[in-house]
């Protein structure tokens, strides 16, 4: 991953302000048009601007539509664990993509479902590829709505979340769970055996598991489980943390209650 300096990025958005497009400044100072992209999301951030009114489609951050706080909240936790941001080639808007697997139908319906409640009006697009889908859909005001798109990989920069963001949560953490537990969790069966009095014996009991290897976001899951009262411990792989158990009796039914197992 390539870090540029602050006279680079600030050459980037002179040019940016003077009308510049994205593609020209990208190709005139060989950098990737998505890190343009997103240097200009956040300089208007900062100050304050939006791509543009959307009298169509109008933005919740923008424009103050009401926002489906709870789709948002699945679609977060979705987002996070297998979705990405990615500017148009030609175009002024995004694309948000969400990889959903080829082995879970109703995921990929819930999904489209929850993108189209929190951006009515927007076409769903579902691309086959290879072993999996991708959920896409195609508008300006994405990185409004997902403020953590960034250049690179998830995992090599900080995730947090804005102060709006974090009141959905809070209003709907069992949503935000459930998106990260059908993007990078799973509800299995593990064994153990036994020996009683004298016979060794085999048991089966559930788990969920979360694995991601960005901090942040193993963060954010495990914080919001104690929020919610769910025991869960880290399991290390080369002796770092990667996975998230949860296997206390209560707490499975607790999720049982809330996720159950993908479909």
């Amino acid at each position: 991953m390539i870090f540029h300096g602050t006279e680079v990025r600030q050459k980037a958005l002179t040019l940016l302000r003077d009308g510049v497009s994205n593609k020209q400044v990208a190709l005139r100072m060989k950098i990737p048009l998505g890190t343009i992209s997103y240097w200009r999301h956040m300089d208007r951030s900062k100050r304050g601007e939006c791509p543009g009114k959307s009298p169509a489609r109008p933005c919740p951050r923008c424009d103050g539509r009401e926002l489906d706080e709870a789709a948002y909240s699945y679609l977060l936790g979705l987002y996070l664990g297998d979705g990405c941001i990615s500017p148009h080639r030609r175009g002024s808007g995004h694309y948000l993509r969400i990889a959903c697997a080829d082995a879970w139908p109703g995921l990929i319906e819930l999904c489209r479902v929850a993108i189209a409640a929190v951006r009515p009006g927007v076409s769903v697009a579902v691309v086959q590829r290879q072993g999996c889908v991708m959920v896409s859909s195609y508008d300006r005001h994405w990185p409004c709505l997902f403020p953590q798109h960034g250049p690179g990989r998830k995992h090599e920069r900080p995730i947090a979340l804005a102060d709006w963001q974090r009141e959905i949560v809070d209003a709907y953490p069992w949503e935000l769970i459930r998106g990260l537990v059908h993007s990078d969790g799973c509800r299995n069966m593990n064994w153990t055996t036994r020996v009683v009095k004298g016979e060794r014996k085999r048991y089966e009991y559930p788990r969920y598991w979360f694995t991601n290897v960005s901090d942040d976001i193993r963060q954010l899951y495990t914080d919001t489980l104690d929020r919610l009262g769910v025991e869960w411990k880290h399991c290390t792989r080369h002796g770092k943390p990667y996975n998230v158990s949860v296997a206390r009796k209560a707490s499975v039914a607790l999720m049982d209650a809330h996720i159950g197992p993908k479909h």
